[in-house]
């Protein structure tokens, strides 16, 4: 399996030249920042609401705060969720909106330079890393799992991930033959390996005192 299914874009040096520099993608890649950005964008408005009835009612018990283990009501008490001094879903909103845009126009036939793809790339890289971060801080300090949350690292896992295979594969990102070929080929494999050690991780943190005894 190839990036075929992901980015059909097949524009070649010329075409580039001809189109001032600018590279498209293929309409895979162009949905899946639309509909990872949607899906970003309900998550963080979701949380955001819940926050608006916590500050309310300090009683309020969010629907997603289903058991000691998975509690979205202890995540959005804590410190990290205002890291940057208002809630962080305020972030994700303006982020996560910034995403669509840009895969909608991907949608409509848009061709970006490559300084702009270099910083999409970059800007979803920083968003990675700031939600493996909160990742850390929700298993190992809050004690705690904010579904919604969740759904906010995968989506930005996916965003990162595939924009890095476009300019890989667009040559935007140099690297040698040889790892191009096997990243075109074996794109599917980092998002799955990544899934699963978050997996893990969750499954491991509360097996013992939790998770075991449901079974």
């Amino acid at each position: 399996m190839t990036t075929t299914a992901i980015d059909g874009d097949v524009s070649t040096e010329d075409d580039r030249a001809s189109g001032a520099g600018t590279i498209g993608s293929g309409r895979g890649l162009a949905w899946l920042l639309v509909i990872t950005g949607a899906l970003g964008i309900l998550a963080s408005w979701v949380i955001t609401l819940d926050k608006i009835e916590l500050l309310k009612d300090p009683n309020f018990k969010p629907a997603c705060s289903l058991n000691p283990i998975i509690s979205c009501g202890n995540v959005m008490k804590s410190w990290q969720a205002e890291v940057f001094g208002f809630q962080n879903p305020v972030a994700g909103l303006v982020a996560f909106g910034a995403v669509v845009a840009i895969g909608m126009g991907l949608v409509a036939g848009a061709r970006y330079r490559r300084w702009f793809w270099i910083g999409l790339n970059i800007g979803t890289l920083l968003g990675t890393v700031f939600c493996m971060w909160l990742m850390s801080q929700s298993l190992y300090v809050i004690n705690s799992l904010c579904l919604w949350c969740t759904l906010t690292w995968c989506v930005t896992i996916l965003m990162f991930w595939y924009t890095t295979v476009h300019n890989i594969k667009h040559r935007i990102i140099p690297c040698p033959e040889g790892l191009r070929r096997n990243v075109l080929e074996f794109h599917w494999v980092v998002p799955v390996l990544w899934y699963g050690v978050i997996t893990l991780l969750i499954l491991t943190k509360w097996w013992s005192t939790y998770w075991s005894t449901l079974l």
